[in-house]
């Protein structure tokens, strides 16, 4: 694929530029990050002019929001499939989601990281936001059917036991998934078996019932 870089587009037909420049947005987010390039540079391997871009995108962030927000939209769909309203049941399903996370940091990189380390901010994140609250809130409605207690006997807030576990996914995601030489060797075990253990651990932590990791 290596020779295959910065090759200028030749299927573009007329209609497609927005799926084009977002489709090259995504390989260059791979190759030299979300700030890396230029919009200008996006028009060139899409095999356009460089004005034909503002039809569509006020600037580089304006197209990193887009990928970032049609990602969070798999995302969020990709949440809710594997929850399954919960079946067979709560940990089992929030097991599935974790996974679903891994899976979507480590087989679509790019959005993973115009997601969350772009820092986009200001009116070009308006949609994204709403993309972003969309699939928290899926995570909150696991965290909610799960419940769980705190050691003197409060019950742990929905919203702080879905930020603590999206920390724990999104901190196996960055030291396996996205990382461009793999995980670092004082790590062992695989990505999985570690997020499963942490979360075993979290939840029994919370007085919640665990069961089996293969439970079917």
């Amino acid at each position: 694929m290596a020779e295959e870089k910065h090759k200028p587009r030749r299927s573009y037909h007329h209609g497609n530029l927005k799926a084009a420049l977002i489709d090259v947005a995504h390989r260059l987010i791979i190759e030299r990050g979300p700030h890396g390039f230029t919009l200008v540079e996006a028009a060139s391997l899409a095999g356009v002019s460089p004005a034909a871009p503002y039809r569509h995108f006020a600037n580089r962030e304006a197209l990193l929001a887009e990928v970032a927000r049609t990602g969070y939209e798999r995302f969020g769909s990709r949440l809710e499939q594997a929850w399954n309203e919960g079946t067979p049941d709560p940990v089992t399903a929030f097991r599935r989601m974790g996974d679903i996370y891994l899976d979507f940091a480590r087989y679509e990189r790019a959005s993973y990281i115009a997601m969350f380390e772009a820092g986009l901010a200001g009116d070009e994140a308006k949609d994204l936001k709403t993309a972003a609250d969309k699939a928290f809130s899926i995570l909150i409605t696991a965290a909610t059917a799960l419940g769980g207690t705190l050691p003197d006997g409060r019950p742990i807030s929905p919203q702080v036991l879905g930020a603590h576990v999206w920390a724990l996914s999104h901190g196996m995601a960055t030291l396996f998934a996205t990382s461009e030489h793999g995980p670092d060797k004082r790590i062992k075990g695989d990505m999985k078996s570690l997020f499963d253990t942490g979360i075993e651990i979290y939840l029994k932590g919370l007085g919640i019932e665990v069961p089996p990791a293969d439970k079917p």
